[in-house]
């Protein structure tokens, strides 16, 4: 886990930081200096608006509107970069991280309790690659967020071809066991620490 968990406590201090200029942005609207802060502020309220499925879809559509797929060598010229959404969205840009990253801090500012968010980092058996999406949890099932579909589906729907690896959550990075599990639910509960 320490790759990942070192990339993890980075974009969490970002994404720490970034919480200042969005809460300075939020008191006073007119002398924000940050376009990609107001950007972030306005899919905020516009989910807070919302309630349940609504507000989950409002942030996984906005967000996939608001960036452009593109990898972390074309932007950075280095590989897997996270970066926390500010900065995502003054780039107008990222991979799946970014878009996670994004999605995971939105949900938690339009008022989706932290205990039925996580970031699940997976591997797409039908491209044979790594990936990454925002899994909320919604009257006990846990839907899936993706960057590559607007429409959400129930983690039971992709189980045939996305198979957890790492789940990050408030509490830190864990590794996905899959000890016979089904399922995303199963799966947090067999989370190695």
């Amino acid at each position: 886990m320490g790759a990942v968990l070192e990339k993890w406590l980075g974009v969490k201090r970002e994404v720490d930081n970034e919480q200042l200029v969005l809460r300075i942005c939020e008191e006073n609207f007119a002398s924000c200096q940050s376009q990609a802060a107001l950007q972030f502020l306005a899919i905020v309220d516009s989910a807070r608006g919302l309630e349940g499925r609504a507000r989950l879809g409002e942030i996984n559509r906005a967000i996939n509107l608001k960036i452009r797929p593109m990898s972390d060598q074309a932007l950075y010229g280095a590989e897997d970069v996270w970066s926390p959404p500010l900065a995502t969205l003054a780039k107008g840009a990222g991979d799946c991280e970014d878009y996670a990253i994004a999605k995971f801090v939105a949900l938690q500012e339009a008022g989706v309790s932290a205990d039925d968010l996580r970031i699940v980092i997976l591997r797409d058996d039908v491209r044979e690659e790594d990936h990454a999406v925002v899994a909320a949890r919604l009257d006990g099932n846990w839907l899936i967020l993706d960057s590559r579909h607007f429409v959400m589906s129930e983690d039971q729907q992709v189980q045939d071809y996305y198979r957890p690896v790492f789940v990050i959550d408030h509490d830190g990075v864990k590794r996905y066991s899959g000890e016979g599990a089904r399922g995303l639910e199963p799966a947090v509960g067999q989370i190695l620490r």
